[in-house]
Parts: structure tokens; sequence; C-alpha cells
């Protein structure tokens, strides 16, 4: 199972209203250079090439739900799906979160998954970003 890290700057960009997690935009790259804890922005992460299904700049993630219960705030996001064609995808070891919406600061990061080590579709596999549907991609309690 991959493992979740925040990046520093989405506490603060969750108190200083950056993110509207209930109606932004909220996309996923893939990357084979690890991100660190403090980029706060897109344009800090270096993306996979560009092609084969894979579009720079990442595919969105479908808010499924944005809701709190009894005080704790969760997030839940459909899955997020790359199929290889005409090419390979890849190499890619993370996937990174960030909100598409804002325009200062552009393109915030919120958080990445470690797969472990670096994944190569061949044409015609898929890679799936495995959202939890239960637990949500982040609680706020």
């Amino acid at each position: 199972m991959a493992t979740y890290n925040k990046f520093y700057c989405t506490v603060e960009d969750l108190a200083e209203k950056v993110h509207n997690l209930g109606a932004d935009t909220l996309k996923v790259v893939l990357t084979n250079t690890v991100p660190v804890n403090t980029n706060t922005i897109l344009a800090n992460i270096t993306q996979i090439a560009n092609g084969n299904g894979y579009t720079t700049g990442g595919a969105t993630a479908t808010i499924s739900s944005s809701a709190q219960t009894t005080g704790t705030y969760k997030l839940v996001l459909a899955d997020v799906v790359w199929t290889a064609s005409g090419g390979t995808i890849g190499p890619f070891r993370y996937a990174v979160l960030y909100n598409d919406t804002p325009t200062s600061p552009a393109d915030p990061l919120i958080g990445w998954w470690d797969y472990g080590s670096a994944v190569t579709l061949a044409i015609g596999e898929s890679f799936t970003v495995d959202f939890d549907a239960t637990n949500g991609v982040l609680t706020i309690a």
C-alpha cells in the first residue's frame, strides 16, 4: 500500500483559505523524483514525460464527498487511472495531489503517495491511484 505524505504548506493553505476542498479542481500528477515536504507548488515537481496516456498537469481527481460528521471533516476522492497507449508511461514512483483552481499561489500542493519502487506501464497496462473510500484522502479533526 502506498504511503501518504503531507506537504507542510497544506496546513497553512487550509487555514488561509487557499483550498476549497469541496469545490476546487484537484488533480494528480506522476513523478519519479521524490517530492520534498517543503515543496509548495506544482512547479516544484518534476513530472514524467507527456504522452502515451499521460498528460502533463495530470488527471482530475473527482470529489466523491467533502463533509464533516461530529466535528471531523473527511475528503473522499474517486480513484484516478492511467492506461498506457502507443508506448510506455513512466517510470514513476510518486503520485502527487495538488489544487488546480487557485491562482495565488498557483497550483498549491496537498500531498503525495510513495509506491515504494518505480513503476513503468507497458502498452495496455493501467495504474490506479486507489484513494481510500472509507477513511478518505485526508481528515481534519
